[in-house]
């Protein structure tokens, strides 16, 4: 195990997650009325971006299977030309863990952060951002995911840990 204290995971908050991304959640007010007064809709709730115009949106369907806390992160992952969006289909809560990089570009894993999304909240990684794939907690979800690929290795970059960190519970 890895020499670095614990991380305590926290709730997702639009604050704590900003510099790693956009919360998706809708709030009751706001968004503008859809389809004869059916629906309420929400625009542009997240950022999206690719830098590579060879690149084409991939929307797909992730399966997790569910896993408990405390948990042992054992590597990272981004996807540095791409923002990447997870909307669950079915879930109540998951876990996202996230690190800036250091100046070199590589997992800053002394920053490393970890929130508990709930009910009804998505997230969308900017472009570049280390983190571990997505982790159901309470049960198999199923999650919506976006990203913008092209099939190269550029897609997604990954960096094991040389020890694990555990991420525990509030």
């Amino acid at each position: 195990m890895n020499n670095q204290e614990p991380v305590r995971a926290q709730p997702l908050t639009r604050e704590a997650f900003g510099p790693f991304g956009d919360v998706i959640s809708v709030e009751r007010a706001g968004g503008s009325s859809a389809n004869q007064g059916t629906a309420r809709r929400y625009d542009r709730v997240a950022q999206l971006a690719s830098t590579r115009p060879e690149a084409q949106p991939n929307l797909a369907v992730f399966r997790s299977v569910a896993k408990a806390l405390p948990f042992e992160v054992r590597l990272v992952e981004r996807h540095p030309c791409s923002t990447q969006m997870f909307m669950p289909v079915a879930c109540q809560r998951f876990l996202i863990v996230v690190c800036p990089s250091d100046a070199q570009g590589e997992p800053e894993l002394s920053q490393l952060c970890a929130f508990v999304c709930g009910p009804g909240q998505g997230i969308n990684y900017h472009a570049g951002v280390w983190h571990h794939p997505i982790i159901a907690l309470e049960g198999p979800a199923d999650f919506l995911m976006l990203a913008w690929e092209d099939g190269t290795a550029r897609d997604c970059e990954e960096r094991p840990l040389s020890a694990p960190l555990l991420v525990t519970s509030d």
